[in-house]
């Protein structure tokens, strides 16, 4: 699939894609120089992200000047106050050599909207699916940040198909080899199956290509 080099190119991403991410590294595939995270869990702190997704920008661009951004467009960034403001803007500020991949939220980077609804007819038989990747589990104390039981109890429940976990990197296998109680733990708290599916990282690894093919022209 890779005939396009990120040498010249680094990646400024959400903590939370950081299992992916290190993996498509690890295995060659992602050839850059660097890649920079913010804290994961920030679609919870609109301005906090905002302001280190910049600093890590500028960061970033100290060493390339070729930027692309792992984040989602629609729901990685709500901000209440200015609610015209969008992720988009905050990207086309910084540049034209800088790009953000084309996907909603980081769901969608591993699995499109009609891969999870055939994983979602599949696993859970069409009912309302909490959708999650390995991040959401190792990140949970960020991502879940300021969430209590009630608040749990307020969400979770209503996703009366699961939890399904988008798993690309065999994260959730060793997760319930090594820390059993852990897996159940984590199902109990938000009262609903947790529930691992294999999927590819191939839908990751063409977006992320699009955009260094997008910066090259």
């Amino acid at each position: 699939m890779n005939t396009i080099s990120f040498s010249d190119i680094s990646i400024v991403s959400c903590g939370t894609l950081s299992l992916e991410l290190n993996a498509l590294k690890k295995e060659g595939f992602l050839d850059t120089p660097q890649i920079l995270y913010t804290t994961p869990g920030l679609h919870q702190d609109p301005p906090e992200l905002e302001r280190q997704l910049v600093r890590r920008i500028q960061k970033a661009r100290e060493k390339t000047e070729k930027v692309i951004v792992v984040y989602g467009g629609k729901f990685c960034y709500v901000n209440i106050d200015e609610p015209t403001r969008l992720m988009k803007h905050i990207v086309e500020e910084q540049g034209p050599k800088v790009a953000r991949i084309e996907a909603t939220h980081c769901m969608d980077m591993i699995a499109s909207q009609s891969e999870r609804d055939r994983i979602g007819q599949e696993m859970a038989g069409g009912e309302p699916v909490w959708w999650m990747t390995p991040g959401w589990i190792k990140f949970k104390k960020e991502v879940f940040k300021g969430w209590d039981q009630a608040l749990a109890n307020e969400n979770f429940p209503k996703h009366t198909g699961g939890a399904i976990v988008l798993d690309a990197i065999g994260y959730m296998d060793e997760f319930m080899a090594n820390d059993p109680e852990g897996f159940l733990g984590y199902s109990d708290w938000m009262g609903i199956p947790l529930i691992p599916y294999t999927v590819s990282l191939d839908r990751f690894k063409q977006l992320l290509l699009d955009q260094a093919q997008r910066l090259m022209s």
